[in-house]
């Protein structure tokens, strides 16, 4: 007998709960900015036979292909039992990139590996030879530097495994921020397993793994009923990254999309582009997905649940050794999650509104500019301690829809809106900085019947010692394109206003260092 709906609705928004009690948990208990200002993580419930259940609202481009993370855990490891946490960022092993620590919990039900719990949270710092977590000039994972976990567990019976503890705190420029992170992502799994154990506890182990069945079926069929009303065709999109160092052209995107409302199913084909490039921008196997994945579930209707139900009827075809596509070891992923995955977003986005009337959005931002650069340096208040944190001070504008204008609060294409701008307050108590000025930038949306949003003006730099940047600029040179006859925006540019006033234009991708007294300037 089926479960009453009633009832599986109740189940489904308690599991939803569940996930913003662990992200509350992030966001008030993370030491670094990155996470307690700037939201930068996600957190999900993942099925013990390792398929996406829940993710509320966590960021598309961390949770989209989280059940791949929980899929390396269980592959790894044949002694898996209550107590253990797992602490993964391979993105070789289905991660995103090596930046995003993952702490996955597995939760045990009367001897039955029922769920698992999964914490997503960008660091700091990450161990790269270079202090900031985007290495797009890496040549290969090596030449990153960063300390690669490929699901290793990190605790046995609820107690931390002090060798892997005793390697990061080492290893990472700012062990005590980066501890203090850790805690709180082992802190919000443990309360995500609680909390499950809590509501199997209540329905009993049976139900809940009927429940499971029942709601991905449920989701499947709510995506195939959007999809069989959608009209029928093919079309390739084309889209290209800014050219920057060893790649003087930059990188084509292809995005093949097809609909067959017949069958109920939407293919992605990324095979037709170019091999992996020996530089950081490669896609992982999980970016690759989740951002086109990203682009189709931004074209049509957003009240559809994500999970491993609604995936059933979204194909995306990868190959090997492809910079969108299945990252051949040991190239580097270290930007994996912006610059071209944002691409890929926005490339499959347009594709459905250049072929289809009233579906898909207009080109959004890309890249991560110096308004969200990575910064570092010496604190001259506290004893010149390191510190080190992206900044998140700017948003970029949004893309027009077939019935909206773009939001001013997007942030960029793989986060649509989820993420938080800094307090500029609190960045300057945090770190020894000073920001000059956040302001809209005028005039520098798409114009239209539907507007894009305007981006930002933001400008900040050290207040006494040198402050190292490191930032990767897209869109300067292939700005973001409207659709169907509307306008495209304002390219996105980095300047450095020198201590006597004048403004220097920066190379769009590069580390640059600020000296007190100079701004950084990101005209987004």
């Amino acid at each position: 007998m089926s479960l009453d709906p009633v009832l599986m609705a109740v189940i489904a928004n308690r599991l939803d709960t569940i996930v913003r009690e662990m992200e509350n948990t992030l966001l008030r208990t993370g030491r670094s900015a990155v996470l307690n200002m700037a939201r930068d993580f996600s957190c999900a419930l993942i099925t013990g036979d390792n398929r996406l259940l829940a993710s509320a609202e966590g960021l598309p481009v961390h949770v989209i292909g989280m059940e791949f993370l929980a899929e390396a855990m269980t592959t790894l490891h044949d002694d898996i039992r209550e107590g253990d946490a797992y602490l993964h960022n391979d993105p070789y092993l289905g991660n995103t990139h090596p930046a995003d620590h993952v702490i996955l919990a597995p939760v045990f039900v009367d001897g039955v590996h029922l769920f698992t719990a999964a914490a997503k949270a960008h660091q700091a710092d990450c161990g790269n030879a270079n202090p900031t977590t985007y290495m797009p000039f890496a040549r290969d994972i090596y030449e990153e530097g960063g300390l690669i976990f490929p699901a290793v567990r990190v605790q046995r019976d609820y107690e931390d495994i002090p060798d892997v503890i005793n390697m990061c705190r080492r290893r990472i420029r700012v062990p005590d921020q980066w501890y203090g992170d850790y805690l709180a992502m082992v802190g919000s799994a443990r309360i995500g397993e609680s909390r499950l154990k809590d509501l199997t506890a209540k329905y009993g182990v049976e139900l809940m793994q009927q429940f499971i069945e029942e709601w991905f079926d449920y989701s499947e069929r709510r995506v195939a009923h959007v999809i069989s009303q959608m009209p029928a065709g093919t079309i390739t999109g084309h889209g290209r990254h800014d050219p920057f160092g060893p790649l003087p052209e930059g990188i084509p995107i292809n995005v093949t999309v097809s609909i067959d409302p017949e069958a109920a199913m939407i293919d992605i084909d990324l095979t037709d582009n170019i091999d992996c490039v020996p530089a950081g921008v490669n896609e992982s196997r999980t970016c690759a997905m989740n951002n086109c994945m990203t682009g189709v579930f931004n074209s049509i209707d957003p009240d559809i649940p994500h999970n491993a139900g609604t995936f059933r009827r979204i194909r995306v075809h990868l190959r090997e050794n492809c910079v969108v596509g299945i990252p051949r070891f040991p190239h580097s992923c270290s930007v994996a999650t912006t610059n071209v995955g944002e691409r890929l977003v926005v490339t499959t986005q347009k594709a459905f509104a250049d072929a289809w009337d009233g579906y898909g959005l207009a080109e959004g931002s890309c890249g991560i500019g110096p308004g969200f650069a990575v910064v570092s340096g010496k604190d001259w208040r506290r004893n010149n301690d390191p510190y080190v944190n992206q900044k998140f001070l700017g948003s970029q504008g949004g893309p027009a829809g077939p019935e909206i204008d773009g939001w001013v609060t997007y942030g960029n294409s793989v986060t649509n809106g989820l993420m938080f701008r800094d307090s500029v307050e609190i960045d300057e108590q945090k770190y020894p900085i000073r920001v000059s000025e956040i302001r809209v930038r005028e005039d520098s949306e798409g114009a239209g019947r539907r507007r894009g949003a305007p981006g930002f003006r933001v400008a900040y730099g050290p207040k006494h010692d040198e402050m190292r940047a490191f930032y990767v600029t897209d869109g300067c040179h292939f700005p973001p394109r409207g659709v169907r006859g509307g306008g495209d925006a304002a390219p996105s540019l980095p300047y450095v206003i020198r201590t006597n006033g004048e403004i220097e234009d920066l190379p769009t991708i590069a580390n640059h260092d600020v000296q007190a007294g100079e701004l950084l300037l990101h005209l987004l």
